[in-house]
């Protein structure tokens, strides 16, 4: 299925499972993603599934992480996080893997370049993805503008690599897919809560995130600005 085609596949999303649910059938054929609807680790694997337009042959199991169920540890997943893969007789877990594993063994459109300058370029952005969530993390106690500069600058020059499209790699890749979940959640919590604009004297990160939002394969997956910052204020009066 192509990306145009994937873009209309309508889909009534799941309820998340709390510790009352009962456990659905292991290893019974059907390929399972559990997934969190908040969790943006999770939404890379979501996003990259919707986008090969996987929605008939990847089962969305979602869970609700303040109340998960004990079967998922027990039986399906002992790191008990999100997201997590039912395929062909086993559980794989980690995003990023996830990520590349769909992209590997399913049909539809191809996430990862061909090009090798895009190839080595993509292996850099994605090894900087956890300096960048962390650093972003870290400010929200510190000097914000100082700490975050940094990195959000960082995002602005690696838009100037490639000048085929507004994406990292300029067309749309599985960097983008690293990278949007928490970009998306950074800029709703700056902005509403510490007045910080991430777009602001970057014109190429603000048109990624405009192209973004027009991704038939993003958009279902987007959480409610509301819930991400009452999410990043538990975590911020937890530091």
């Amino acid at each position: 299925m192509s990306a145009a085609a994937a873009a209309t596949v309508l889909e009534n999303l799941p309820p998340s499972l709390d510790s009352t649910a009962e456990q659905p059938p292991l290893f019974d054929g059907t390929t399972r993603l559990y997934t969190a609807y908040i969790c943006p680790y999770a939404q890379r694997v979501w996003i990259t599934r919707n986008f090969k337009g996987l929605q008939n042959e990847i089962k969305l199991v979602p869970l609700n992480l303040q109340d998960r169920p004990a079967w998922y540890k027990e039986k399906v997943y002992p790191p008990n996080k999100v997201p997590a893969l039912e395929h062909n007789g086993k559980i794989i877990g980690e995003s990023l893997d996830l990520v590349k594993y769909l992209d590997a063994n399913f049909e539809g459109p191809s996430i990862t370049p061909d090009d090798p300058a895009k190839k080595q370029f993509a292996d850099e952005l994605l090894s900087y993805s956890d300096t960048f969530v962390g650093s972003v993390f870290s400010s929200f106690k510190g000097d914000v503008a100082n700490e975050v500069d940094p990195v959000f600058d960082f995002l602005e020059n690696s838009l100037s690599r490639f000048n085929d499209g507004p994406f990292f790699l300029g067309q749309f890749s599985l960097v983008d897919i690293a990278y949007i979940p928490f970009i998306e959640r950074f800029q709703v919590f700056l902005s509403e809560v510490l007045k910080y604009d991430i777009t602001e004297g970057r014109p190429k990160l603000a048109a990624l995130i405009e192209e973004a939002n027009k991704l038939e394969a993003y958009k279902p997956t987007k959480v409610d600005p509301k819930q991400t910052v009452e999410a990043f204020r538990k975590r911020l009066s937890a530091q």
